[in-house]
């Protein structure tokens, strides 16, 4: 089998920088992690608080952390950085190859959307986001690696796009209409979704949005890794 990654994000309209943070770190037991987090406000502050919660996460994922454990701590450290008055949404995205499986760990009120044989299966367990007490627990689910298994994490501004015009996003939907299309490719999900948000909201996003899009395929002859990156500048 092999993993394929991407993800899109653009900031809020007429916002300085994106309050959500993206960062991915090799496993020390084999794998990838991706934590996504998104700043309360938006613009610089948020930044600031996201970057926060986000370096923590990762930094202890580094170290061998299991997931639970990491969000837990990151939320910790946060209620002690900022006296519990500002709040963060932390999703945590692994692919585990000790266990062999997927983990998705949310402390995101907005769900996360998982693919197994074709079928949407949305975890939306009740949740809170990080930051307002110590002792915040995330939820924790995990899923076996196999082909055909897809995970479609974002914050919550995708689901918001279209609130403006009275037309939200439907994003099962949108996800329903990917699958129908049989083009499994992560990148063409990550920005036909992002895209949609665009159109709701005019071209003028009212909110920082992201989507990581994460696909387990079976596996070619190529061993090669890949990274791509692109970046307006």
């Amino acid at each position: 089998m092999q993993a394929l990654v991407s993800a899109a994000k653009i900031g809020k309209y007429a916002s300085a920088e994106s309050g959500d943070s993206l960062e991915m770190i090799e496993r020390p037991t084999g794998g990838l992690s991706f934590v996504l987090v998104d700043g309360q406000r938006s613009g610089k502050s948020a930044k600031a608080i996201s970057n926060v919660v986000a370096r923590k996460a990762i930094s202890l994922l580094a170290e061998g952390v299991r997931d639970g454990a990491a969000a837990r701590a990151a939320s910790d450290y946060l209620v002690t950085y900022r006296a519990g008055k500002v709040l963060a949404t932390l999703n945590i995205l692994s692919i585990d190859i000790q266990s062999q499986s997927m983990v998705v760990t949310r402390n995101n009120p907005a769900p996360v959307l998982l693919v197994r044989e074709g079928t949407i299966h949305v975890l939306d367990e009740p949740v809170e986001p990080v930051g307002s007490r110590r002792g915040i627990r995330p939820s924790i689910r995990e899923f076996p690696l196999e082909p055909g298994l897809v995970a479609v994490v974002f914050t919550d501004g995708l689901i918001h796009a279209g609130d403006r015009i009275g037309e939200p996003l439907d994003v099962v939907a949108a996800v329903q209409h990917l699958i129908e299309s049989d083009d499994p490719d992560p990148a063409t999900w990550a920005d036909c979704l992002l895209q949609r948000a665009l159109e709701l909201d005019r071209g003028r996003p009212s909110d920082d949005i992201s989507v990581v899009v994460t696909a387990i395929q079976s596996r070619t002859a190529d061993e090669t890794r890949r990274l791509t990156v692109q970046m307006p500048l």
